[in-house]
């Protein structure tokens, strides 16, 4: 079979095994690969492979709110009812899932589909000189940048995956298996990742591109993620010291930067002249009026805007989430936080919650002449009364977009930012048990979050307070450290895939759906089991793709 470039796609590595016929034919306007030498060719498919990052759509999403978010305790699955978008339900309360939803097949074809442009960049970058293309070695670097990106929430959703690079060739990629033991996993994407370090400047003359420093805090992020080791059954068997150190070293890379916090934590989730802020590490870029039909909107999210300003009322913050945010003293209530619902009359809270939650009476996303009802909410009965603020923008926004039945918007998505990048060091220290110099950076998120009250005027009992160094001992340092997590990176795609990482998904999950349940009455066939349900399983039109070389994930 005659095996096609086209600067935007090398079919997904497991189509290539199987009813492709229609590649028997040679389609007019394409080029095969070895006819691309030229450096503007070899740029096209760098420029390619950028663009996957924004190729998905609402039921393939790679903001990971179906998957990092829903999954989670953080969000409800939202829609008209449990049957709108039914696989996300079933991943939402972890009970009849099932290997065949297209929705993950789709998804693991796009973020295939992503890795093969990827590949092919690699393959043609590697055959110039850098007399022909000065770029060259920053191109490549940023190429391995966006595989690494790709392997990494690949890994994330679906646990044990295969992996190809450029160097094996095309008709060999069906037969690779995804048997990989976890840690070997891990070290294919550090790999990735090590390369665009080497290869990266720290600075880029265009916005959007990826630099050492978005690869320093991805390697702190991958060796995080690497540090806690997993057995055959996902069991978390212990963390690793020397890879911890590694987070460490790339964090402290990141915090030598020029990248910092914002002074407001919502400059981080508002349009225009916000984006690409000092904060955004790296970022995905949207756009309009760019002779598309709608423009490089970003179809992730367009599903989350309440019904009341558009469609479709899903991504719905929880009610346990909302009362995490609930005070004693400006500190959370960790234990206590649960038992009675949060009431904005009544009680004090983190001022991040106003940044992140939309809440009847409250203006929606600032504006004050728009106030948030309950009467937007398309089915309260099932899905409660909140909806996610920091992925959504204003209809007056120049960046909102129609599409209808849609409503999209321009507003980049932050991959990497600063924030995220100090709590991946504040947990590795306490892990160390180095606990005292993780104090100060947990203190200066919590002291910016206190600052943040500039667009919130309007919000009442906001009580945010930093911790003592009596009584920091490790075990309380991790459970801030967690809590703090949870806050501040709320419904940004992360908190189940922390879950996994800890080791603790089965026990905080199972407690969620018994204290949700009376709620939200269908988590009461809500059950997250261990061994099992820490990934998704692998598509079954995947395994068959793939000639039954893929081996099933645990306990499915």
């Amino acid at each position: 079979m005659k095996k096609l470039t086209y600067t935007a796609i090398i079919l997904s590595i497991l189509l290539l095994a199987v009813s492709c016929n229609f590649l028997d034919e040679d389609p007019q306007g394409f080029k095969d690969e070895k006819e691309i030498k030229k450096a503007d060719q070899a740029n096209s498919l760098v420029t390619a492979a950028y663009s996957a990052l924004g190729n998905d759509h609402y039921d393939t999403p790679f903001s990971l709110w179906a998957y990092g978010n829903v999954r989670s305790d953080d969000a409800y699955k939202g829609g008209s009812d449990i049957n709108d978008i039914s696989a996300f339900h079933y991943y939402e309360i972890n009970t009849d899932t099932q290997p065949n939803f297209g929705e993950a097949d789709r998804f693991w074809f796009q973020c295939y589909k992503a890795i093969s442009r990827c590949n092919t960049a690699l393959s043609v970058l590697k055959k110039l000189s850098t007399d022909d293309y000065a770029d060259k070695d920053v191109r490549m670097g940023e190429v391995y940048f966006l595989r690494g990106h790709f392997y990494f929430i690949m890994k994330t959703v679906f646990g044990h995956i295969p992996f190809v690079n450029e160097d094996l060739p095309v008709d060999d990629y069906d037969s690779v298996p995804n048997t990989l033991p976890n840690d070997e996993q891990w070290a294919w994407i550090v790999n990735d990742f090590t390369k665009a370090y080497e290869l990266l400047p720290e600075k880029q003359p265009s916005v959007g591109r990826a630099n050492k420093i978005a690869a320093a805090a991805y390697l702190a992020k991958t060796y995080l993620y690497k540090a806690y080791r997993q057995d055959e059954r996902n069991n978390v068997t212990g963390i690793d010291d020397a890879d911890l150190k590694k987070v460490l070293v790339y964090t402290q890379v990141a915090m030598n930067s020029s990248y910092g916090l914002e002074p407001d934590f919502a400059f981080n989730f508002l349009p225009g002249p916000y984006e690409n802020g000092k904060e955004a590490i790296f970022s995905i870029q949207f756009s309009k009026d760019d002779g598309t039909k709608f423009g490089r909107l970003n179809f992730s999210d367009v599903l989350s805007l309440p019904q009341g300003l558009g469609c479709c009322d899903f991504h719905k913050p929880s009610q346990n989430l909302v009362n995490a945010f609930k005070t004693n003293n400006g500190l959370p209530m960790f234990k206590s936080y649960n038992q009675n619902n949060y009431n904005p009359m009544t009680d004090n809270a983190d001022p991040r919650l106003f940044h992140t939650v939309a809440m009847d009476g409250f203006p929606f996303k600032y504006d004050e002449t728009l106030i948030y009802k309950n009467s937007w909410n398309r089915n309260p009965n099932v899905y409660g009364y909140f909806a996610s603020l920091k992925e959504n923008v204003t209809p007056s926004c120049d960046c909102f977009v129609t599409m209808s039945p849609f409503y999209a918007n321009t507003k980049n998505r932050i991959v990497l930012r600063y924030a995220d990048v100090m709590l991946f060091r504040a947990e590795a220290l306490i892990e160390l048990g180095m606990q005292d110099q993780a104090l100060p950076i947990i203190n200066e998120i919590r002291e910016r979050a206190r600052k943040s009250t500039g667009l919130i005027t309007y919000a009442q009992r906001i009580n945010i307070s930093t911790y003592s160094s009596q009584g920091w001992t490790q075990s309380y340092a991790r459970q801030a450290l967690r809590w703090e997590r949870r806050l501040e990176m709320a419904m940004e795609g992360s908190r189940f895939f922390d879950l996994v990482r800890w080791g603790e998904a089965d026990s905080v999950l199972n407690t969620f759906y018994k204290e949700e349940s009376p709620r939200r009455d269908y988590y009461k066939n809500a059950n997250f089991t261990k061994n099992k349900n820490e990934y998704i399983p692998i598509p079954s039109n995947q395994i068959s793709f793939s000639g039954n070389r893929y081996k099933q994930n645990p306990g499915w």
